[in-house]
């Protein structure tokens, strides 16, 4: 398996997965919707399927002495891998605007979300509809890319809109907590975003596994 991620990560993988990481620091961006982070990074992984594709990565995968089931998960560890690398720069980033910059006029008057544990855990929702939809979607047939990629733009801007949206319901005021104001809130959020995307990515990672197994390459 550790061979197979080596494989994505120096053979498979576009050189815009990495370049693409670095949104992760459009947290500190004020006046910004700055979940669309999230998104960027999943279109750079969007740029390193598609390569695979043209490529035929995935018949010299299964050509090779592994399991096809291997395969899918080597997939899904370089995808996990990407991500993860994007959400600590965003962890970083709410650390520094609760921290350092806790007083900042700029982010004082910020309209939009501000980066705080709700927003971390919204970011986790938008990784793991992306594992979900379109990982498990491409896994489905082995080469469809834009029928899973639109389902997944779609419920990924659904969710940011509706991120945006919630913390200016009545009562739910707190979801836009600024600083250190309301941690048991912020701690929970980020906590239930990590648990569904944890929960997704699962469910899509078995699925396509199965969904491969069926596919005649």
């Amino acid at each position: 398996m550790r061979d197979l991620l080596r494989k994505e990560l120096f053979l498979s993988a576009s050189v815009l997965s990495y370049l693409f990481i670095p949104f992760g620091l459009l947290f500190l961006v004020p006046g910004y919707p700055i979940l669309c982070s999230a998104f960027f990074v999943s279109l750079g992984l969007f740029q390193s399927f598609q390569n695979a594709r043209e490529a035929n990565d995935l018949v010299f995968s299964a050509l090779l002495p592994v399991a096809k089931a291997d395969v899918v998960r080597g997939k899904y560890r370089f995808v996990c891998l990407i991500e993860a690398c994007a959400f600590l720069l965003m962890a970083v980033s709410v650390l520094l605007r609760m921290t350092v910059f806790s007083e900042a006029a700029v982010y004082r008057g910020n309209a939009l979300m501000n980066a705080n544990g709700f927003a971390l855990g919204s970011a986790c929702v938008i990784f793991g509809l992306f594992n979900r939809i379109f990982v498990g979607g491409f896994f489905k047939t082995g080469y469809r890319l834009g029928r899973p990629f639109v389902g997944f733009i779609i419920a990924a801007f659904l969710t940011i809109g509706i991120a945006e949206t919630l913390h200016h319901v009545p009562g739910l005021e707190m979801l836009n907590a600024f600083g250190m104001d309301h941690p048991a809130v912020q701690l929970s959020a980020a906590a239930a975003g990590m648990i569904v995307f944890l929960l997704l990515t699962a469910a899509s990672c078995r699925k396509a596994c199965e969904d491969f197994e069926r596919i005649d390459l």
